[in-house]
């Protein structure tokens, strides 16, 4: 009997203890960091667009870094400006990382790349700047803060055509670029379509340095304007052999432009130059309430940096996530990606945010255009 008696009482400390460990370990997992993935390109081709918003990233993990209670800790990841490191990056950060979400990527050709990691192990993504369809076509767990390229697209080819009454165009694309071919293919559908006519589409390669054959071959069809969807350091190259060739048409670009740099690199070259660009700008008037406070956040932790759209993007992906897992109740997976795609006119530095049915962020566009060497916000524009 009291071999028994022992027996049942050991019983009863061993279930004592293993209920004390349980408790413990929930507690301990309630308390533990929610990790959330960064993949951008902060090296390679790309590294400016991504460390800008890196920047943004950090900039709002600073003002929020906790949620439901439990601190957020950023797992950074450079994706090297490479479609095979993207997906690398978005496998290491699912698989070693544990992220329950992951923000990026700059660039559409990786932030497919990504995607498709993402989509496989079932953990949801937020794409900064990646504006070609494709990224999200047919994708449960892959979102964006951006508007589309169809809607840039056309949107670039109505303020040329309807606001600046400019009849013929061109195009010239980087050809192994998909940003540069969907944004060129859907610019040309919508200026044929309100009327206008595209007289020539040439291609050059990513990383090409010299454009004077297709410059000259533009010259020579004479277009009121070309547009050229570049990233900004080739946008740059173009501009000033563009100039120097004589060249009298109007050159025009999409959001990749939008840099600090673009004027340094330009110079006097970019004068009358105009971009399409998500609706952010410093200048800008009516500034919303999230607008100034990331404007004035931005300047406070980056004083020798202009604030730009590329650091509002990437803020706003932090907030969009954290925004997710606090109408789940909870940092899994499952429930932040049902919440994502739940979201409905969140306020932003951006203006209010909705994702659609296709997992796109609606929103305004922006033109840029450089005068007298600034660059000057001169409004928005909705696509016909």
């Amino acid at each position: 009997m009291k071999f028994g008696k022992t027996l049942a009482l050991f019983a009863a400390l061993v279930l004592g203890f293993g209920a004390q460990a349980t408790l413990a370990a929930d507690a301990a997992a309630d308390k533990a960091p929610i990790k959330i993935g960064v993949y951008l390109p902060l090296t390679g081709q790309n590294a400016f667009g991504g460390q800008l918003e890196l920047e943004g990233v950090r900039l709002a993990h600073k003002e929020m870094p906790e949620v439901l209670g439990r601190p957020v800790e950023l797992v950074v990841v450079d994706n090297k400006s490479d479609k095979v490191e993207a997906a690398n990056a978005v496998k290491r950060l699912i698989e070693r990382d544990k992220v329950v979400a992951f923000i990026g990527t700059y660039g559409s050709s990786l932030a497919m790349a990504g995607a498709e990691i993402g989509e496989k192990a079932r953990v949801p993504g937020v794409g900064t700047s990646c504006t070609n369809p494709l990224v999200t076509q047919g994708k449960k767990y892959y979102f964006r803060a951006c508007f589309i390229d169809p809607y840039q697209g056309a949107a670039a080819a109505t303020y040329a055509k309807e606001n600046l009454g400019f009849n013929k165009a061109a195009v010239l694309m980087d050809m192994t670029n998909d940003y540069a071919v969907g944004l060129s293919n859907f610019f040309t559908r919508s200026f044929k379509k309100l009327g206008g006519e595209v007289v020539a589409n040439l291609k050059y390669s990513s990383g090409d340095q010299d454009f004077t054959a297709q410059l000259t071959e533009l010259i020579a069809k004479n277009p009121d304007i070309v547009f050229m969807p570049a990233y900004f350091a080739e946008g740059a190259i173009i501009m000033k052999q563009a100039r120097e060739l004589g060249a009298k048409f109007r050159l025009m670009g999409a959001d990749a432009m939008d840099n600090p740099d673009t004027v340094k690199l330009g110079g006097k070259a970019v004068e009358g130059f105009l971009h399409t660009t998500f609706p952010y700008d410093p200048t800008m008037a009516n500034m919303s309430a999230e607008a100034k406070r990331f404007t004035e956040a931005w300047k406070k932790a980056y004083p020798d940096k202009d604030t730009n759209v590329n650091g509002a993007l990437g803020y706003n992906c932090y907030f969009l996530i954290l925004d997710a897992i606090k109408r789940a109740g909870k940092a899994e997976p499952e429930a932040i990606a049902k919440a994502l795609a739940e979201t409905v006119e969140l306020p932003t530095a951006l203006g209010k945010l909705s994702i659609n049915a296709t997992h796109d962020a609606e929103m305004p566009v922006g033109i840029i255009e450089y005068k007298d060497g600034k660059r000057v916000y001169v409004g928005e524009v909705t696509p016909k």
